[in-house]
C-alpha cells in the first residue's frame, strides 16, 4: 500500500500532465473543429464527454462537476448535432498524436522508454474499478490505439478519470458542491488562479462571491478568502479520501512496476511542460 499511496498522491504532477495538456493544445481545437464542432468551449465539453455517448448537458455537468451547468448547456447537446461522439473520439486521438509529436518529438515518442511506459500504464488500468465511475467507464469502453504514445495517453486518461470520479465522491461526502469545491481548491494555491477558474468554469463574480460568503459562514474560509484551519482540514480529508479511492491501479501494478512507471513519466511530463504544454497566468505557482 505504501508505494500505491505515494504515487496516487503525486498523480497530478507526474501523470496528469500527460493527459491534461490536450485541453490547451491548439491541435485539439483544430482536429475537433475539423470534425464539425464549433471552436472554443464546445471542443472541450464534447471531446471529454464523447466516450459516454451523446449524453445530456445534465450528465456532463454532473460528471465534470465544477462547471456552471448553464455554461455546459450552451454547447451540449448541440455538439452532438454537429459531430457524432464516434467522430469526435477519432479526432481527439488525432489531436493527441499531433500535440505529443510537437511537445516531445518523434524520437522520444518512438523510444523504448515510451513503449515501456505505455505497457505499464495499460497494465495499471486493469486495477481500476468501474462501479460508480461514469466518466472513467466511458473511456474504459473505448478500443485501445496501436501506437505506444497513444496507448500511454489513453491509459493515463483512464487513470485520471478514475481518480476524478473518486474525487467527486469525496467532495459530495464532505458537503462541497461544484462551485464550493472549485473555490476551496483555488484557495489551496495548488490549482487555477481565481480569475482563470471563474472564466474557464463559467461562474460570474456574483456567483463566486456568493459561494465565498457561504464558505465563510461555514468557517471554511477566512475574511481574506484563505482557508481556515477547518478549511485546511476539510481539503486534507478530501485529498486523503481521493487517494484512498485511487490506489487500486497501483496495487494491481505492484510496487516495483509502479515505481518504474513513475520514473518513466516524470521526465516526459517535465519535457512537455518545458515545451509549452500549458499557458501562463492560468495555474498558481503551487500547481
Amino acid at each position: 500500500m505504501g508505494e500505491a499511496s505515494r504515487v496516487t498522491g503525486r498523480f497530478r504532477g507526474t501523470f496528469d500532465v500527460l493527459h491534461s495538456f490536450t485541453y490547451f493544445a491548439p491541435e485539439t481545437e483544430a482536429a475537433l473543429t475539423g470534425a464539425g464542432l464549433r471552436p472554443g468551449r464546445m471542443t472541450y465539453f464534447a471531446g471529454r464527454a464523447a466516450p459516454m455517448g451523446a449524453v445530456s448537458p445534465g450528465v456532463v455537468a454532473a460528471t465534470f462537476y465544477n462547471f456552471n451547468p448553464e455554461l455546459v448547456a450552451r454547447y451540449i447537446p448541440r455538439a452532438w448535432t454537429l459531430a457524432t461522439p464516434e467522430k469526435i473520439i477519432e479526432a481527439r486521438f488525432e489531436a493527441v498524436d499531433a500535440a505529443l509529436t510537437r511537445l516531445l518529438g518523434k524520437d522520444t515518442l518512438g523510444s523504448e522508454e515510451v513503449a515501456e511506459a505505455a505497457e505499464l500504464a495499460r497494465e495499471a488500468t486493469g486495477g481500476c474499478q468501474v462501479d460508480g465511475r461514469a466518466l472513467y467507464a466511458g473511456h474504459a469502453d473505448l478500443g485501445w490505439p496501436s501506437e505506444p504514445h497513444l496507448v500511454l495517453w489513453h491509459a493515463i486518461t483512464q487513470l485520471r478519470e478514475h481518480r476524478g470520479d473518486g474525487h467527486i465522491a469525496a467532495l459530495v461526502l464532505n458537503g462541497l458542491d461544484g462551485l464550493s469545491a472549485l473555490v476551496t481548491h483555488t484557495a489551496t494555491g495548488k490549482g487555477f488562479l481565481a480569475e482563470a477558474a471563474k472564466a474557464s468554469r463559467g461562474w460570474s463574480d456574483e456567483q463566486w462571491d456568493g459561494a465565498v460568503a457561504k464558505l465563510r459562514d461555514r468557517g471554511i474560509l477566512d475574511a481574506e478568502g484563505g482557508l481556515t484551519e477547518a478549511g485546511n482540514d476539510l481539503r486534507e480529508r478530501i485529498e486523503a479520501a481521493t487517494n484512498e479511492a485511487s490506489t487500486g491501479p497501483w496495487e494491481h501494478l505492484g510496487e516495483e512496476k509502479t515505481k518504474r512507471l513513475h520514473e518513466l513519466c516524470g521526465p516526459l511530463s517535465r519535457q512537455a511542460v518545458e515545451a509549452g504544454a500549458f499557458p501562463a497566468n492560468v495555474f498558481s505557482t503551487g500547481r
